[in-house]
């Protein structure tokens, strides 16, 4: 098995898909968010190559939207608790839709 690990993506691309992320965020008041999260995380997955294999990510927004909705609701029916459960929630929901690229 061939134990090539990297990452080949460079800074000011992330810093460019960060910021235009950030900007579609900021612009549509917070409803695309998870859409700048599944843009940058799929830039992400395209440039991990884990020994040897490439990263694929599969992930759409409209997927995570109705997450996001459903864990934005959970957070003011707990008067705030959930929101310690979404960064674990949302890590989870990413690696169920990352896979080797064939």
């Amino acid at each position: 098995m061939k134990n090539d690990s990297y990452f080949d993506g460079g800074l000011l691309q992330l810093i460019g898909w960060k910021l235009l992320g950030g900007l579609i965020t900021t612009i549509t008041i917070g409803i695309c968010y998870p859409w700048a999260v599944c843009m940058v995380y799929n830039w992400e997955a395209k440039h991990t190559v884990i020994n040897g294999k490439r990263l694929s990510f599969d992930g759409k927004a409209t997927q995570l939207f109705g997450n996001w909705l459903k864990w934005i609701l959970l957070c003011i029916i707990t008067l705030g608790i959930y929101s310690l459960w979404i960064s674990i929630s949302l890590k989870k929901w990413k690696v169920k839709h990352t896979h080797f690229a064939e």
